[in-house]
């Protein structure tokens, strides 16, 4: 009996790949780059299932090719959406994610923003580098002191209230904004309910952890920044989409804002003349808040397991759509 044909978009985890190459027919796209959206549309009508990342376009063209034989597409991330999940619903495709599993490894990464941005750290070791290194001084690099420091927070899920948990230790006072209210969390994690106005005047700094949407898509602009602190620190590590690139670098550019510090960004790789990346007061790292050894193969099983379920016709563990098994 021929082995279920699936198409991974990228090398994945080494303990994800032994399952698949033990269990499917696999086809992998080796490059570093993502396969062109005609290379995925090309493949679509002859796999039984897809493993995808986030950078793949998975739209109704594909997802309409893959029905024809496909039973399953499993994506190797929190977030979906690349994907069409209504025409995959439709079409009676399940659509496998990755949830959970990156709360406290991007809580990290968040706060090492937060660290670098507010003590100033990424421009002091580019002093040292570029052989500028000035005497102890009164007014040498100051930075904002976290202990004491208001902090905000837009979104308050499980990353939201990781980022939340770690505030304590610095003595924070911590306010969030969330399209839901968690009076239950406010008690045990000492944080207070505002509304996006209060929260942006009152922050020192501000950390965005709400999932794109058509609501939340360049969520952050012109008004947004006019509300903010001129000496405020801005942190991104969700989806490069809720910020409106151009209003951000007029707000930096205008002293609306103090600082950005972004591991997300639109578009993705920032263009390497981008006139962000000449300003001593941003920090763009490479969207790698989830990437720690553990996490990533974590994820890659993860992925694994969806797949795995899906071409066996059973329910999938981690399921972005499940209405589909209404149907």
């Amino acid at each position: 009996m021929a082995r279920p044909k699936v198409f991974l978009t990228r090398m994945i985890a080494e303990p994800a790949m032994q399952q698949l190459y033990q269990a499917f027919e696999i086809d992998v796209w080796e490059g570093e780059n993502p396969p062109p959206h005609e290379v995925i549309l090309a493949k679509a009508s002859h796999l039984d299932g897809i493993l995808t990342l986030l950078t793949d376009q998975i739209d109704r063209p594909v997802i309409e090719k893959l029905a024809k034989n496909g039973k399953v597409i499993s994506q190797m991330s929190v977030g979906f959406d690349n994907i069409d999940i209504a025409t995959a619903t439709r079409l009676g495709i399940p659509v496998g994610h990755t949830p959970g599993v990156l709360t406290e490894t991007t809580a990290d990464f968040t706060w090492a923003l937060i660290m670098a941005a507010s003590r100033r750290v990424i421009e002091a070791d580019q002093e040292v580098h570029r052989g500028i290194w000035h005497h102890w001084g009164p007014g040498i690099l100051l930075g904002l002191e976290l202990t004491g420091a208001t902090l905000g927070i837009i979104g308050f899920g499980r990353i939201g209230q990781a980022v939340a948990k770690r505030a304590t230790g610095f003595n924070m006072r911590v306010l969030y904004h969330d399209f839901n209210h968690h009076p239950d969390l406010e008690k045990s994690l000492g944080v207070s309910y505002v509304s996006l106005e209060d929260l942006l005047a009152q922050s020192d700094i501000v950390t965005i952890h709400t999932y794109l949407s058509k609501e939340t898509f360049h969520y952050f602009g012109r008004e947004k920044f006019e509300k903010m602190k001129p000496t405020a620190i801005l942190i991104n590590t969700a989806r490069g989409q809720i910020i409106n690139p151009g209003d951000l670098l007029w707000a930096l550019q205008e002293k609306k804002i103090g600082v950005a510090a972004l591991d997300v960004f639109e578009p993705e790789p920032i263009p390497v003349d981008h006139p962000l990346l000449r300003l001593p007061n941003v920090i763009i790292t490479p969207h790698i808040a989830s990437a720690t050894t553990k996490t990533r193969i974590r994820m890659a099983l993860m992925a694994c397991e969806n797949l795995q379920a899906g071409l066996k016709g059973e329910p999938l563990p981690y399921c972005a759509n499940p209405q589909v098994y209404k149907k």
